[in-house]
């Protein structure tokens, strides 16, 4: 049998096929169309200048974007989060879970985190050996590269084989932008190409090189966009809803349970969480994301009046319980105000808000906290 760092070299090597598949077509895509196209078979002039330059202008933003994804490294828990020395020793002589994970809790009473396991656990992975922030995940793909200490990746969204590289806080924004981008591409390729593709088909040109070039080229940008434009749609709507991936399916736990709308601010916050305050930064790759990745606000819906009655003050007193596993309420960071701005408490509408119109005393409190 090979040895495992031989097999994880095979692993690496293998992960950037999908990558190099992508280079190769778009590499192609380029060749047959400005050469192929605009050089052999568009007659016009005119013609010829609009197509190039919309053309290298999707081109580079395409090939920008998605450099980005690739080579920006996702973004891992710092140092607070990881155990002490004396702590991880404590942690792994224990065998005991309901130890272990008062050791976790004391360990993690001073940390921003406000979500647990669905078994109401602090977040630990074994294997990087760290306390998870919330929206924290463990990338098991991520496993074979050497270049990264933690494989522990901030608000994970998904690990990606054709960018090989972790979706989450540091190149999420690239991402999006990424699939925008090729969308746009394939959909500028597929609609100019339209018209000599169907002049081809109908032997209204003459038979030449360009013939097959510009036939597959229409075949592969359509087949392209189509698959794209589900995935861009289905993101769209996660940004919306300020969830990731993993969250959509497995909706994080809160002192309230899970709650698969807890990061929501609204759609308009939910935007600017990832594409940052400032508009004129929007459609550029470059990093505008609000936060640390670290912590977030939170909505908490508490629907049991008992409940409400904890304040700010007597919070962390209760949250060092041994059956508490949350810790304290911390300050927002200066992102996060800008974030919530006056904000202070609201409700985003549904059925409470039927049941409040219509008189019903049901009382529901909503807290945002980082």
């Amino acid at each position: 049998m090979a040895p495992s760092h031989v097999l994880k070299c095979c692993q690496r090597v293998l992960a950037w096929v999908p990558v190099v598949f992508i280079a190769l077509v778009v590499a192609w895509s380029y060749y047959a169309y400005v050469v192929e196209l605009c050089v052999f078979t568009i007659s016009s002039t005119a013609e010829k200048v609009v197509y190039l330059v919309i053309f290298h202008l999707s081109f580079v933003m395409f090939v920008w974007s998605y450099g980005k994804t690739i080579f920006t490294s996702p973004a891992s828990p710092s140092n607070e989060f990881c155990l002490s020395k004396a702590d991880k020793e404590q942690y792994e002589k224990e065998e005991r879970p309901e130890s272990q994970q008062e050791i976790l809790r004391r360990a993690a009473k001073d940390l921003p985190i406000y979500t647990t396991t669905a078994s109401r656990a602090i977040r630990y992975c074994d294997r990087c050996q760290l306390i998870k922030p919330d929206r924290c995940h463990h990338c098991s793909a991520c496993d074979i590269s050497p270049l990264l200490f933690f494989r522990c990746v901030l608000k994970m969204d998904h690990h990606c084989p054709w960018v090989n590289n972790c979706v989450g806080f540091s190149n999420y924004k690239f991402f999006l932008l990424f699939l925008m981008y090729s969308l746009l591409y394939c959909l500028f390729v597929a609609a100019t190409v339209l018209q000599y593709f169907i002049k081809f088909w109908t032997n209204e040109l003459p038979d030449t090189h360009a013939k097959f070039h510009v036939l597959f080229l229409f075949f592969v940008a359509a087949m392209f966009f189509i698959s794209i434009l589900s995935l861009f749609s289905y993101h769209c709507w996660l940004v919306g809803k300020n969830r990731s991936t993993i969250e959509t399916f497995r909706a994080p736990t809160f002192r309230n349970g899970p709650d698969k709308n807890g990061f929501s601010l609204g759609c308009s916050k939910n935007l600017r969480e990832v594409f940052g305050d400032e508009k004129k930064y929007w459609l550029l790759p470059i990093f505008t994301s609000l936060g640390d990745g670290c912590n977030f606000p939170t909505r908490l819906v508490i629907m049991d009046p008992e409940q409400v009655t904890v304040s700010s003050q007597n919070e962390p007193a209760k949250s060092s319980g041994a059956n508490q596993p949350f810790p304290p309420t911390r300050p927002l960071s200066e992102s996060q105000n800008r974030l919530l701005a006056s904000d202070s408490q609201w409700v985003e509408s549904g059925p409470e808000d039927e049941n409040v119109k219509s008189g019903t005393k049901k009382h529901i409190i909503v807290s945002l906290e980082s």
